[in-house]
Order: structure tokens, then C-alpha cells, then sequence
């Protein structure tokens, strides 16, 4: 995709990176990139009053899609991540093909890595309903290892656990394994987490199936090959500049928001509430 002529030259790009998710899961990719990326600022947009995407079409993802990142580029992102599986899945060629902007989903860095540390080529991938139903992560998989096998499985209580902050419950811990016990018994050897949610829960999912399964998470791989684009289209910011982080929602925050500070150490400062035009 081009770029946005209003880069500048010399001295880096100081303009955020762009980040949105239909709630407040992709908080957990602006963390990985605040970790990653301490010298960028990020400006952050959570669709918190039409949360969740996975309930509705495939046309309605790509509208509502196009909506937020349109805000994000007129706060001036000079990227946009796509920081939400079921948009990632419905919804980013959609992007692609409409914004001035280059973008990142979550999608194919999750696959990326999963097919590079898989041993018996046997991969798991669990996330919400409509991010399964689309059959985008075997799809990612497939195309770049025909010969891998994947099963995936949809886990729809995980995310109202998370977000009753119950990280680290006997009650999650049962419904982990409800959803997992199967993929294990299968012979996984590798297991993506395909909702941005999905990582606040990585201690407890490594406690419960140990060493044998290696956990791929779409936030941490994200923001890797954000990284990486930033460096192949020269878009960094200044390596002296101090970074910082925006965030604003289109309704106003839950408790979960609590949750992910407390879980993510992150400090998000004051919440703007952004209305959709």
C-alpha cells in the first residue's frame, strides 16, 4: 500500500501508529508495541459501543472497520493496526484496498510464527466464534505450509472470563481445559491465541499444559512485524523521541479496563470518548 505523502524526510516520523479493536482486547498488542516500540507514539481506538464484531456480518466488520480506522487517520496515524482477530479476519483486505496507509493485522504474524516453531507440524488455534467460522487462520497456515495440520476450535466463554478479571480462577482454569484437552489429545504441538483477549490468559494456559505446547501469541507478533514495517517503509520515529500512548473508546470503559491495566501494566492516563461519523 502507499504511504501517506505528509511523512517527513529527515529526523524520523513522530505521527502515531494507529491501532483499533472492536473493545479493549487490542490493549494487548498496544502493550507488546509499547515494549517493542518505547520510542512511537500509538494512538489507540477501541469500537467499545458496538463491542463484540463476532456476532455480526462479514459487510458490517468491513463498515465498522472502515469507520475507526478512518478516525485513526485523522488523528494522522501514519500506519494502522488492525489489533482485533475477527476485523483481522472479515475485514483487512477490505482496508487494504481503501486506506493511503499501510496495515497490519494479527493474523498472518500469528501464522508466520506458529509455522516457524511447530515441530510435528500439528497447530492449534483457538479464538472467538466468527474469527474460527472464517477459516482465516488455516487459510494463513496452509499458504505458507501446505503440509501443516490444524484444528481450531472456537472457546466463546474465554472472553467473559477474561473480562471478569478471572485470569487466574479454578473456574477458568476447568473451561481451559474443557476447550484444550481435546486439541492435546489430538497431538498439538503448537497452539495459537487467536484473540487479542487471549494473551492475558498466556500464565495461566503455560501452567496448565506446561512445556510440551508452544504458546504463539498474535499480540507479541504483531507488533514485531509492525517493527518490521515501520523499518521497510522508513516510517520510525525518532529514536529520541519519548513515545506515548492515546486512548480512546466510542463508549465508556467497563470494568475490564481495570483488568487489562492491572494484567498489562499499562497505564493508559485519561480516556477520550470519540464519536463515529
Amino acid at each position: 500500500m502507499p504511504v501517506s505523502n505528509d511523512a517527513p524526510a529527515k529526523g524520523g516520523d513522530p505521527r502515531p501508529i494507529g491501532v483499533f479493536d472492536s473493545g479493549i482486547g487490542g490493549l494487548t498488542v498496544v502493550s507488546a508495541l509499547r515494549r517493542l516500540l518505547p520510542h512511537e507514539s500509538i494512538y489507540y481506538l477501541g469500537d467499545t459501543a458496538r463491542v463484540p464484531y463476532g456476532g455480526k456480518s462479514a459487510s458490517t466488520v468491513q463498515r465498522y472497520s472502515l469507520e475507526v480506522a478512518s478516525l485513526l487517520l485523522r488523528e494522522n496515524a501514519k500506519t494502522v493496526v488492525v489489533a482485533c482477530n475477527t476485523a483481522s479476519a472479515l475485514a483487512l483486505s477490505t482496508l487494504e484496498g481503501q486506506l493511503p496507509v499501510t496495515l497490519t493485522g494479527v493474523i498472518r504474524p500469528g501464522a508466520q510464527a506458529a509455522t516457524a516453531v511447530t515441530r510435528n507440524g500439528h497447530i492449534g488455534v483457538i479464538g472467538t466464534r466468527a474469527t474460527i467460522k472464517s477459516g482465516a487462520y488455516e487459510r494463513a497456515l496452509i499458504a505458507l505450509n501446505p503440509d501443516v495440520r490444524v484444528v481450531a476450535r472456537a472457546c466463546p466463554l474465554l472472553v467473559p472470563l477474561i473480562e471478569e478479571g478471572w485470569l487466574e480462577s479454578e473456574v477458568t482454569d476447568k473451561v481451559l481445559m474443557q476447550y484444550l484437552e481435546p486439541m492435546i489429545a489430538d497431538g498439538i504441538d503448537t497452539l495459537v491465541l487467536g484473540c487479542t483477549h487471549y494473551p492475558l490468559l498466556r500464565p495461566a494456559i503455560s501452567r496448565l499444559l506446561g512445556d510440551a505446547v508452544t504458546l504463539v501469541d498474535s499480540a507479541e507478533n504483531c507488533a514485531t512485524a509492525v517493527r518490521a514495517l515501520l523499518q521497510e517503509h522508513a516510517l520510525g520515529a525518532s529514536a529520541e523521541g519519548a513515545g506515548g500512548l492515546h486512548v480512546a473508546l466510542t463508549d465508556a470503559p467497563d470494568a475490564f479496563l481495570r483488568v487489562a491495566n492491572e494484567a498489562l501494566q499499562l497505564d493508559v492516563g485519561e480516556i477520550q470518548l470519540r464519536t463515529l461519523i
